[in-house]
């Protein structure tokens, strides 16, 4: 099955001390059952393909309504 990486930044971060908007996408990632691996400035996770579009549209609607001012991704094909 095909896997891909997602990585995405929810702002404003400030690194220790992330807010509401910044867990609520961790937790939506969290919520499909995948490990998160959270670092300074993104964090990231590793899905089947198949489920990635869902995972980013949860991640995009849980930052927006706890108040992030952005979010951004790179979704990047482990397996070519």
């Amino acid at each position: 099955m095909p896997r891909v990486r997602i990585e995405f930044t929810v702002e404003p971060f400030v690194d220790g001390h992330p807010g509401d908007h910044v867990v609520a996408a961790w937790s939506a990632v969290e919520g499909h059952g995948c490990e998160l691996v959270t670092g300074p400035f993104s964090a990231e996770t590793e899905v089947p393909e198949r489920a990635a579009a869902d995972i980013v549209a949860d991640v995009v609607r849980a930052a927006l309504s706890h108040g992030a001012d952005r979010v951004s991704f790179q979704v990047e094909r482990l397996d070519s």
